[in-house]
């Protein structure tokens, strides 16, 4: 990569029209927003971006856009992940192609994958493209749970170089470290462990939060960066209803409702997903009105 990929690493949605097409125009204006706002990295096609839901030409459409919007200002983490390893080496290499910094992978299971074929599958990806590749390990939604020492061995193939944990468990990058050593690359994916996570010495947090509170975002992860806790404390527990809110309910879908309260509509969800229901959006206008994210008068 032509920078590291440090700090907050922001997660776009997946907006969409009212016919139900991938909407170019606003992601392009979604990643403006969060750039503007200093956001580190972008990282398309996550699970905010709702990739399983997406064709193989939308997902291609979604990369192209954000990388190309980027344009190099910040590194780009595109997400490849698909059921078959030959889907995941064909939309590595089309990250490649148009010019992202790194690919993350998911490995996504019906059967539940052998350590030998999950090995197999990585090592697939990382013989044909040349740029990093991040392993992501989120057994909510990718349906398998790599033990730090299956990861371990992963991050000996070439190109395989960092890892976004999502368990919610900090101790599994203490293991990372021992089995691994002080240069692991690691990255938090869980939002209500952000601070933890930051503290013990996570390069960077995989969000979707930057979309509704980058400023926030980026204050936390600088405060730790230099050394200032009480700050970092103070910040972090201000947004923490938001994060928990938003990883209780959904990402898509609270992501989507909190930019519509803010006057951004993404379009519809992709079925079956479906929009939160009146009672919960309630419940997220109250915590952006006490991040003053939104007046009392919106209420």
């Amino acid at each position: 990569m032509s920078a590291p990929l440090r700090g907050i690493v922001a997660y776009p949605i997946t907006p969409f029209t009212d016919a139900g097409r991938v909407d170019e125009r606003l992601l392009e204006t979604l990643v403006d927003r969060m750039l503007a706002a200093g956001v580190h990295a972008l990282a398309p096609l996550g699970s905010t971006g709702v990739l399983p839901y997406l064709s193989d030409p939308e997902r291609e459409a979604v990369a192209e856009t954000v990388v190309k919007r980027v344009a190099g200002r910040v590194p780009t983490l595109v997400g490849v992940s698909s059921l078959t390893t030959e889907r995941t080496v064909h939309h590595a290499r089309h990250a490649e192609k148009i010019g992202a910094s790194a690919v993350m992978i998911l490995p996504m299971s019906y059967w539940k994958l052998t350590d030998s074929e999950i090995e197999a599958h990585f090592d697939a990806v990382a013989k044909a493209i040349s740029i990093p590749i991040a392993l992501y390990n989120n057994p909510a939604t990718g349906g398998l749970d790599l033990a730090p020492g299956t990861i371990a061995r992963l991050l000996r193939i070439p190109n395989v170089t960092m890892v976004k944990e999502s368990t919610g468990d900090v101790n599994r990058m203490h293991r990372l470290v021992q089995l691994c050593g002080e240069d692991v690359a690691f990255y938090n994916g869980s939002n209500p462990l952000a601070l933890a996570a930051l503290v013990a010495g996570a390069r960077g947090w995989c969000t979707a939060a930057p979309h509704v509170i980058p400023r926030l975002n980026v204050e936390l992860y600088e405060a730790v960066v230099r050394g200032d806790l009480e700050g970092a404390r103070r910040s972090f527990y201000r947004q923490l209803p938001f994060l928990q809110f938003i990883v209780a309910h959904g990402l898509p879908r609270t992501i989507s409702a909190a930019l519509e309260l803010m006057g951004t509509r993404v379009g519809p969800l992709r079925a079956p997903l479906r929009p939160l229901e009146r009672e919960r959006v309630e419940e997220l206008r109250t915590i952006l009105v006490d991040l003053q994210i939104l007046s009392a008068s919106s209420r």
